[in-house]
Formats: structure tokens, C-alpha cells, sequence
């Protein structure tokens, strides 16, 4: 069976045309492509992808008679605040993906990794006169990406795919990346944030979602686990992806094999748990993010399962401290997205984008239904790890 709900492009642009969800008209969009070493003439301009924080768009140019695709990203500066570190740690990651990739024999390789466009000034990125921030990468053909997942195989080869993204980066050298949002997945911390938005109550809304809020100070506790671990020393810090949602692996059209990891903004020093956490939490999920029917939501053990096996094949740079949380990791990032979905409806909808009104509220609703979901299957999913690993690495858990 073939996973539904694909990221369908939405067209908002076609030579001038100006459709109702246009933000930059086909003009200006040619006027900042125009700035980068492409070469061609753009015929096409539309919004592409599900994405809440930037805007994307697929680029079309005809060149010398055959059409070659670009994405074009306008980066959101009021959430990435030094967009010129953002696009240091992705040259510096890319740079260092080719040279693996280069190393062999793969003549595949230019799929595999993003490839970023320079500028004309040498850059990667152009500022336009009202201060918007843009990049250019090529675009990977013949993959896509999937915001629900019901292949057992899908789900296997996403989570392979984002275990090998941190094998990758596991020696890159130079230093630390930049952290592009401090404290990103520090669930104490944005549980901190939360109680701001609770005691503030700018948008009146903390009446209406009281038993979520309720639901969060019943985890408090339980909510600094990793955290705990990681400052005693038994949890290492490595260089992660922290945005591992289902989307951001593209999966091969014509094999269902993770061809490349995308997004790459938040990849930064985190917890490689963090990562896998976030693949549970998007891919498992047995409903849409939104879902305003909470019988349909929660999580899928089965899909759990691949998800451990194809990332255990993969992450074989893990401690036993990891391997000891990774079950849990799962629960603790549904339960850290939630609370941002939950902080960010208590503060008037400012960080994620919404198209109707209670959209990050219903979010919120979703992420603590599964959290409920793993709580009550976490036997079953701790089981399911410690089998996996003794498959992988036979006598690693007792």
C-alpha cells in the first residue's frame, strides 16, 4: 500500500498570473531569483510543501529548451534570528554530506544531500530591499515527501534515513554548529515559556484550554528526564537534525528508500533522542496533526516498530543510556510539541502558521492524545526496543 496524503504543490503564481494566496508577486519573485547563479529564464513560480515556518516555492527555468526545478525559500528572520549562522551550519553540513558522498562510487550522490545556490555576490543567501532573507537549493527529482505514513517500509526507511544524516554528521569538522533556537527541544524551558503565556493570557483563551494545561503540570517532573540525564553526564550532546517529522525525508518515488534529509535549519548541537523522538511522534501518529476527533488519534505500535528497526540498522553510535530512553523519547517530544502548539495559541498564533482559527489549539489536543496513547502502550514499546536491539547487536541489552 502507498502512504497518503503527499504534499501537493498549491500553484499561487504562473507567468504573472496572481492568484488569492500570493504574498510575492511572480515579479519580485523573479527579481530575487535573478540574484542568484541561475541561469534560464523562470516560467513558473508555486508555493510548495506543508511547511509552518518559512515560505517555499518550486522555481521553474526553462534552460536552453528543457525545464530545470529550484526551491526558493524565504527564510522566516523573526524565528531565526541570525540567518547568516542558519546558513553557515548548512554549508558546513552540506559541504560535509558531498564529501562523503563524493568519497564513493554513487552517482546518485547529488540527491542525497541538499545543494545549496550561491548568489551572484558569493553568498548564500540574498537580501531583498525590505530585508527578507532568501536561499536557493537545487531540486531533488523524482522523491517526495509525505505528511502520514501507512507503510511499514516507508516508515523503516525514514527512520534509516535520519539515523545515517547523524552517522554523517557525527565528524564534521570546525567547531560547534550554531544553535539557530537555543534550548529548541528543553522541555523545562518551554514548559517555563508556557507559564508565561498562562499568566499573561494576552488572547483570553487560557479558560478554554485549562484541562491542557492541567494535563502539563500532571508531567512536569517526568518532563525533565533527558534533560537530567544529559547534565549528569550519561546522555552525550551530537549534532542533530531536532525537526525529524516525517516530511523532512524524502523518500525515493521509484524505490521508497530515504534519499535525502531536508529542513536543515535546526540542525544544531541536541540529543540524537530528540530526533528520534520527533519521527515517532509524525510518523506513528494514527491521524492528521489537526485531527478535531480525538478517537481517531493516537499512536501506531506497528509503525513504531519499523521506525525502531530501520533506525537501530543505522544508529549503532548509541549508548545504553540512549537505547534506555529511546522509547520514552517519543512520548517526551509529542509532549514538548504540544506544549509549543499550546504556548503559541495562549499567545495569539505568533510562531506557527495557521489557516483556520483553533488550528494550534487542535494541535495541541492531538500531541497530548498520543502522549495519553504511549503512556498507555509503554510496556509494549519498551519491548519492542529491547528486541530490535538484541536483533541489531545481539547481547548489547540483557
Amino acid at each position: 500500500m502507498r502512504p497518503i496524503w503527499p504534499i501537493w504543490p498549491i500553484i499561487i503564481f504562473n507567468q504573472g498570473k496572481k492568484m488569492n494566496r500570493a504574498e510575492f508577486d511572480f515579479a519580485t519573485l523573479c527579481e530575487v531569483v535573478h540574484n542568484f547563479n541561475l541561469q534560464g529564464d523562470v516560467f513558473r513560480a508555486e508555493r510548495y510543501g506543508s511547511g509552518h515556518i518559512n515560505d517555499t516555492y518550486k522555481i521553474g527555468v526553462n534552460l536552453a529548451g528543457s525545464p530545470i526545478n529550484y526551491i526558493l525559500q524565504r527564510i522566516n528572520h523573526s524565528i531565526f534570528k541570525q540567518p547568516d549562522q542558519l546558513m553557515e551550519n548548512i554549508l558546513r553540513v552540506t559541504e560535509h554530506q558531498r564529501s562523503k558522498l563524493s568519497s564513493g562510487s554513487d552517482v546518485d550522490a547529488s540527491r542525497k544531500s541538499l545543494t545549496v545556490v550561491a548568489a551572484k555576490d558569493g553568498l548564500p543567501y540574498v537580501r531583498d530591499d525590505a530585508g527578507n532573507w532568501w536561499r536557493v537549493y537545487l531540486f531533488i527529482e523524482k522523491a517526495q515527501t509525505w505528511d502520514r505514513i501507512e507503510n511499514n517500509n516507508f516508515a523503516f526507511e525514514a527512520a534509516k534515513a535520519f539515523a545515517g544524516f547523524q552517522n554523517q554528521l557525527a565528524d564534521i569538522p570546525g567547531g560547534r554548529l550554531h544553535e539557530t533556537i537555543p534550548d529548541f527541544h528543553h522541555t523545562p524551558k518551554r514548559i517555563e515559556t508556557l507559564d508565561r503565556a498562562v499568566a499573561e493570557d494576552s488572547h483570553g483563551r487560557v479558560a478554554e484550554v485549562q484541562a491542557e494545561i492541567d494535563f502539563v503540570n500532571q508531567r512536569r517532573e517526568e518532563c525533565a528526564r533527558l534533560i537530567r540525564r544529559c547534565e549528569a553526564g550519561e546522555i552525550p550532546e551530537r549534532i542533530t537534525h531536532n525537526d525529524t517529522k516525517i516530511n523532512n525525508v524524502m523518500l525515493d518515488d521509484a524505490s521508497g528508500k530515504g534519499i535525502c534529509v531536508i529542513d536543515l535549519d535546526t540542525v544544531m548541537p541536541g540529543l540524537a533522542l530528540y530526533d528520534f523522538g520527533d519521527v515517532v511522534r509524525s510518523a506513528a501518529a494514527a491521524s492528521r496533526e489537526d485531527e478535531q476527533d480525538l478517537t481517531k488519534v493516537g499512536t501506531r505500535i506497528e509503525i513504531f516498530e519499523s521506525l525502531v528497526e530501520g533506525y537501530l540498522s543505522e544508529a549503532t553510535f548509541l549508548n545504553e543510556a540512549e537505547l534506555e530512553e529511546l522509547a520514552f523519547s517519543g512520548r517526551l517530544i509529542t509532549m514538548t510539541i504540544g506544549i509549543r502548539f499550546l504556548t503559541d495559541y495562549l499567545s495569539g498564533d505568533q510562531y506557527f502558521r495557521t489557516h483556520r482559527e483553533g488550528q494550534n489549539r487542535d494541535r495541541c489536543r492531538v500531541q497530548f492524545q498520543m502522549v495519553r496513547s504511549m503512556e498507555a502502550q509503554a510496556d509494549a514499546m519498551e519491548a519492542v526496543v529491547r528486541a530490535v536491539s538484541k536483533s541489531v547487536s545481539p547481547g548489547r541489552c540483557s
